[in-house]
């Protein structure tokens, strides 16, 4: 039985397939789970799905990091640490390549929104560590997060195409007369 595809999925499906393997030599396994993320991350409540134990939503990198820790920080299991983590690094990518606007410019600026190099060492972090988890049911996958890890800013800037590309999509230019 085939899975049933998000409906976004065909229209993010060919943005990523246009800029990860056409532009940038990226492997065919990459666009099929970037594209699934960005389907993931178009519902609302999925982009700050991390909860505290209050269950208030977590939204800074370093506390995310800090509760996929499972000795110290709020992580009940190692399973757990690698959903985070996965979680961390898709959440890394996304920001990074399709939410210029959320990313702190200055680094020296102590604002709330993470810098770009926070977001690359992060979310290349997450993901290395999601592809060690290779064993038993995770060992199929886990060579992917491994390309996830090493091709991250790659990743990033495809994405970044991708959302150029599906803003000028969605918002044409007008007709000059």
């Amino acid at each position: 039985m085939p899975v049933q595809s998000h409906p976004l999925e065909p229209f993010f499906q060919q943005a990523v397939r246009n800029s990860y393997e056409g532009r940038l030599g990226l492997d065919p396994e990459i666009t099929a789970y970037v594209s699934r993320m960005l389907c993931d991350f178009s519902e609302a409540d999925n982009l700050f799905r991390l909860r505290d134990a209050k269950g208030r939503s977590i939204e800074r990198l370093e506390e995310m990091v800090r509760a996929s820790d499972p000795i110290h920080g709020t992580a009940r299991s190692f399973i757990a640490e690698r959903a985070i983590r996965k979680y961390i690094g898709d959440y890394s990518l996304f920001l990074a390549g399709m939410c210029p606007e959320a990313i702190e410019s200055d680094p020296n600026n102590a604002s709330q929104k993470p810098t770009l190099a926070e977001l690359i060492r992060v979310g290349k972090e997450s993901y290395y560590i999601v592809s060690q988890f290779n064993v038993f049911e995770y060992e199929k996958e886990a060579p992917l997060f491994g390309q996830l890890s090493s091709t991250f800013e790659h990743c990033i800037l495809g994405l970044a195409i991708a959302r150029r590309d599906l803003w000028r999509t969605i918002n044409p230019p007008a007709p000059v007369h």
